[in-house]
């Protein structure tokens, strides 16, 4: 049985471990394991609630304000502090604009190379590259002297040996099959894109104070009273929102269809999908708990990929396993009874081998992320999403089930950015009105209750996240636990055997070349895992064993 090694796969977070057989050219089994043991919900135990949003945002790098947001919203609910609508409007226009920039920063930066073959671009006629770009959007610095600077600019990386962000990738690998042309627009893109981002980190600091971790969250609402009520800061939000949003249309979008009609197969064939989807909802439109929430997104439940009925969340259906992940073994707990009791790791493939636990929404291991999100707006009839399913279905000819893929995920993760940021300029409106009535609180007031309980749910661009606070009688955190959306996606085995979803996704994805298993990292990729990882691939063919080095 040879193993083939993969280390590191870049382009994600943290530490991953992911194994693989492989059997007639397509995955027949899989292992996601976390490599990286947290502790957060130790460091937390005894402390100021208040100090949460600061220290769970510093969870990542990447994913930042999302967990500020949630840990918010559980301390709003356990001292029943509901936002005001224009402390409502401020948390969604900063959490809209991390959407923004994550999103699209995931399709260029960490998910796009895994379709588009970079080296490829230095054979491509930047005229006829310049005439594609023309015809699929109206874009500055698209003329064939644009992408004649970058295709030399390419060719400077490629001659000196060191391709720099380019290095390490499996370039000329079967399954890249984007044309030259193709290949050096959506790389000319990416650089753009790398320049642009920066405007979109601004977007979240005109009113979360700074980039990447906010400060202005704070129990009730927000802090940032004169930023919300200055015009000019409103101003300068709708000013940088438009240059996200031709950015959307004109290149973003247009590049996402412009690489899914290459790969129609793997919808067509569901390659890397799962069978059921969570999302809690997104972009609160009135204050109160979650069950009360009217959100802009609605979430929902999707079994067996059945978009005809999207259940209602129950959070009281959540809980989280052990039985295959690195803690001492216990009964599957609801997370705000959680505990976290990690032992000494060793990797065993029919025993325990990740950190993650195996959280299940009714006993069922689901996807969540922008799949689940569009699907549950999809399903729950919401204009926006399903005017933009549809134009992007109809444009490619593949009907709704394609979703249920990689590909799907990919195309929903940009439906998702452009339903957003069509949205945020009304927000920006309503703030407006709001001041124009004399609305001007931004934070609702409270004193501590004594011992409490509360919940943050909320979705966020990896997925549903959740935060549970437990405050004892002397106002300090008696207990606190995360469920993230990497935990969700990329969490083991349970007690019945269950595979994670990207367990799930894996299985069946065909591999042309065991050595340079590109189609692998492609769904890894899809699901954004906030994790670093190694993956593993098993042949059972020969007992070669080869060590690669992955973009």
């Amino acid at each position: 049985m040879a193993k083939y090694t993969i280390d590191p796969i870049t382009r994600i977070e943290g530490h991953l471990r992911i194994d693989v057989e492989i059997e007639g050219g397509k995955v027949t089994n899989a292992w996601s394991s976390a490599q990286l043991f947290r502790g957060l919900e130790l460091i937390l135990q005894g402390r100021d609630p208040r100090d949460a949003p600061h220290i769970t945002q510093r969870a990542c790098g990447v994913c930042t304000e999302v967990h500020a947001l949630a840990s918010i919203r559980a301390i709003d609910d356990a001292l029943k502090a509901y936002p005001p609508a224009l402390g409502r409007l401020a948390r969604n226009l900063v959490h809209g604009a991390q959407f923004v920039h994550d999103h699209i920063t995931h399709f260029y930066a960490l998910h796009a190379l895994d379709f588009v073959d970079v080296v490829s671009a230095l054979k491509a006629d930047p005229k006829k590259t310049a005439a594609l770009a023309e015809s699929l959007g109206n874009y500055p610095k698209s003329g064939s002297a644009d992408f004649k600077a970058v295709q030399e600019r390419l060719k400077t990386f490629v001659e000196s040996g060191q391709l720099g962000p380019f290095a390490n990738g499996y370039w000329g690998h079967p399954d890249y099959r984007l044309p030259a042309e193709a290949n050096l627009m959506a790389t000319a893109h990416y650089l753009e894109w790398l320049r642009l981002q920066v405007k979109a980190a601004r977007m979240m600091a005109l009113f979360g104070a700074k980039n990447p971790h906010v400060q202005t969250y704070v129990a009730g609402g927000v802090s940032c009273v004169q930023d919300i009520l200055s015009v000019d800061r409103l101003a300068e939000f709708l000013y940088y929102l438009k240059e996200m949003q031709a950015f959307i249309d004109n290149v973003y979008l247009p590049d996402l269809l412009a690489v899914a009609s290459f790969y129609k197969d793997w919808g067509a064939n569901n390659i890397g999908g799962c069978t059921n989807f969570l999302a809690y909802g997104n972009f609160p439109q009135n204050s109160g708990a979650f069950a009360s929430e009217k959100m802009f997104l609605p979430g929902g439940v999707i079994a067996k990929r059945d978009l005809s009925k999207v259940m209602a969340v129950d959070p009281a259906k959540i809980t989280e396993e052990v039985k295959r992940a690195w803690y001492s073994d216990g009964p599957a707990l609801h997370p705000s009874k959680g505990e976290t009791k990690f032992i000494k790791p060793d990797y065993d493939y029919d025993g325990k081998y990740s950190y993650f636990k195996a959280p299940r929404y009714d006993g069922m291991a689901v996807e969540v992320g922008p799949l689940a999100q569009v699907l549950a707006a999809y399903g729950n009839g919401h204009a926006q999403t399903k005017a933009m399913v549809e134009a992007v279905l109809k444009h490619l000819s593949i009907p709704a089930t394609a979703l249920f893929s990689t590909l799907g995920r990919a195309a929903a993760r940009c439906i998702e950015t452009k339903v957003i940021a069509d949205a945020m300029g009304g927000w920006v409106m309503e703030v407006i009105e709001e001041v124009k009535k004399g609305n001007l609180a931004t934070a609702a007031e409270w004193k501590w209750p004594g011992e409490a309980m509360g919940a943050g749910l909320i979705d966020v661009p990896r997925g549903a996240l959740g935060h549970w606070i437990h405050i004892d009688a002397k106002n300090k955190i008696q207990n606190y636990q995360l469920v993230v959306p990497s935990t969700w996606n990329l969490g083991p085995r349970d007690a019945k055997g269950q595979l994670g979803p990207v367990e799930e996704a894996l299985v069946g994805t065909p591999v042309a070349d065991p050595k340079r298993p590109l189609e692998i990292i492609r769904t890894v990729h899809s699901f954004d895992p906030c994790i670093a990882c190694g993956v593993h691939v098993i042949d059972p063919q020969t007992n070669q064993v080869h060590k690669i080095k992955v973009l």
